[in-house]
């Protein structure tokens, strides 16, 4: 498909810059085949129903930016998927200065440029042991908030919590899986009670999820890889819900992608470990999940064509334009989305 076909207008002032607080408090458009309703993320457990299972993700974002020198010239690297022990790929400003053998240095922290690929990425091996590799990036890292936020202002002490989800567990991820940050403890309790369930998985989101989409055609685009794992128990649990009638609601994109890399032909969720680059569009039929709350994405990006791929293009650009009308709040720290499936998926479950 042609890639101008997923954009749409956005003006500037629907992007949030601080999320809502509480977090529970964003709104939420419900987007079903044949009409949408305008909710809160609080009306959640009334959307969903006794043995219906959320599925999070529990990656949690590392302080992966860092500001330093090559020489006397400044440098500022984004760390975006680790490569084993202290060797990270990464995006870099500027990268056409950082070349195969430099030092680049931040404070006592050195990395030597190992390699130098195309789209500005760079692949950098650091000078401590591998166990303090994290410990090194929370003295010398900040958040790397993304860029239609960092470009409007400067990152601070509370972004260090705004940032992260209330599953963050397991260190990895220099993006955040944004749906997740929605959710609190009074949510979680009225889900609970409700009936509904929870499991986690992980996807450690990488930088590559802001890059633009350049292609004029889908099929001409490369999809960045991420790490990802389904624990086999959890694989187990989610095809004994759907088989009991409930249906598995991916919180995020992230969750989405991971779960259909998992699921075989039948649409039985299977153990996962590895990486992860599956690209989806319109047209791809979805076999592990039955809604997805997600928040709001980039015209043209490959979210937006997720999205679009779940429940429809046409509904998808009549749902945004209806946000945008309504004042919704856009991207990582704005508002969210409960999506309905435009065709039921293989093995989908009641509703």
């Amino acid at each position: 498909m042609r890639v101008d076909a997923f954009d749409f207008p956005l003006p500037e002032d629907r992007i949030a810059l601080r999320p809502a607080e509480p977090r529970d408090a964003a709104r939420l458009l419900v987007v079903r085949p044949d009409d949408l309703l305008d909710r809160g993320v609080l009306d959640l457990p009334d959307l969903l129903g006794p043995g219906d299972v959320l599925v999070v993700n529990n990656t949690r974002v590392i302080p992966s930016r860092l500001h330093g020198r090559r020489g006397e010239a400044r440098v500022e690297v984004t760390l975006h998927k680790s490569e084993g022990g202290t060797v990270w790929a990464a995006f870099a400003r500027p990268a056409r200065k950082c070349r195969p053998g430099d030092t680049l240095v931040f404070g006592d922290l050195c990395a030597q440029v190992v390699e130098r690929r195309a789209g500005g990425e760079v692949v950098l091996a650091f000078d401590c042991a591998a166990d303090q590799m994290m410990a090194a990036l929370e003295t010398h890292g900040e958040m790397p908030l993304p860029p239609y936020i960092a470009g409007r202002r400067a990152v601070d002490a509370q972004d260090d919590s705004d940032y992260q989800t209330a599953f963050a567990a397991e260190a990895g991820a220099v993006a955040a899986p944004t749906a997740g940050l929605h959710f609190t403890d009074r949510l979680l309790a009225a889900l609970a009670a409700r009936g509904v369930g929870r499991e986690e998985v992980t996807l450690h989101v990488g930088a590559g999820t802001f890059l633009p989409v350049k292609a004029e055609d889908t099929d001409a685009h490369v999809m960045h890889a991420e790490w990802g794992r389904v624990p086999r128990a959890v694989a187990e649990r989610l095809t004994a819900a759907r088989a009991a009638g409930g249906r598995v609601v991916a919180v995020g994109t992230t969750s989405l992608r991971l779960l259909e890399s998992a699921a075989d032909q039948t649409g039985r969720i299977q153990p996962f470990e590895g990486d992860t680059d599956i690209f989806i569009t319109p047209g791809y039929r979805f076999r592990a999940i039955d809604r997805l709350m997600t928040n709001f994405h980039l015209p043209r990006s490959t979210l937006f064509m997720l999205v679009s791929a779940f429940s429809g293009l046409d509904r998808m650009q009549s749902a945004y334009a209806h946000a945008v009308a309504e004042r919704y709040r856009f991207y990582s720290y704005g508002d969210a989305c409960l999506l309905h499936p435009s065709t039921p998926s293989l093995g989908a479950a009641r509703g």
